[in-house]
């Protein structure tokens, strides 16, 4: 595992050293949320941001560069390719699951795709620019389902909307209350996932279950999901703290 993020490191110190020398943005793989805490504790002396194709995006593409030191704007190496039955009146109903094994089913590598949004029985699967022709050309099914690909722009603005606030009651903003509120864990499973290392905030794993999460901060529980910690709405008659989330599904 070590071993794993030196040689990480040694990428994106190898990219970020391309885009200043060359002047041009370069990208890496889509990366893990784990992979984006490696890069966003390394502080490189570069410019950099991380996207996904839409707000709130768990895979997402380094972009190293900056609009004053490359003279244009980032676009990312990336496409969206939308998944669809040819016939829906006799089509399954698809989960992400079925869209996402058939996807693998190709033979592709994890780190060339991205995030797959699911919206009424579509698939909208970003992934890298180079290998969109071949998934567009090979993909015919999904699960039992005869399925046609083509390139969009975005998916529709509706399917990456951010999730309705839900409210929760928790004793505190320390991480490991919000996640034992938000997935019914117990507070001692949820020190244990954050201690091995499973949980993240902002991209950036903490091992800290005492961790204060601020406002509008994105905590991601690997196994379980994410959700974004909107802030406290007010304290109850019992004196604990009604919150606001938002939780993806």
């Amino acid at each position: 595992m070590i071993d794993d993020e030196l040689l990480l490191k040694k990428r994106f110190e190898e990219l970020a050293s391309r885009s200043r020398n060359k002047g041009i943005w370069v990208f890496s793989d889509f990366l893990s949320t784990a992979q984006q805490s490696v890069l966003v504790s390394m502080r490189l002396p570069y410019s950099f941001e991380l996207q996904g194709g839409y707000e709130g995006a768990e895979r997402r593409v380094a972009c190293f560069g900056s609009v004053g030191d490359c003279g244009y704007d980032c676009v990312p190496d990336f496409v969206c390719i939308k998944i669809q039955p040819v016939a829906q009146k006799f089509a399954d109903e698809l989960t992400h699951r079925d869209f996402f094994g058939s996807v693998m089913a190709l033979g592709l590598k994890r780190e060339v795709l991205g995030d797959i949004i699911v919206y009424e029985n579509c698939g909208y699967l970003f992934c890298k620019e180079e290998i969109s022709a071949y998934i567009r050309d090979n993909l015919t099914s999904v699960k039992r389902t005869t399925v046609s690909c083509t390139e969009v722009a975005a998916p529709p603005e509706i399917s990456v909307a951010l999730p309705e606030i839900s409210e929760i009651i928790v004793a505190s903003q320390r991480l490991d209350a919000l996640v034992c509120a938000v997935y019914g864990f117990s507070r001692s499973t949820a020190k244990e996932l954050i201690e091995q290392g499973r949980v993240s905030v902002n991209s950036v794993v903490t091992l800290r279950a005492d961790l204060v999460v601020e406002e509008h901060g994105t905590v991601s529980v690997r196994g379980s999901g994410r959700f974004i910690f909107e802030g406290i709405l007010r304290k109850t008659k019992k004196d604990r703290l009604r919150a606001a989330v938002r939780i993806y599904k």
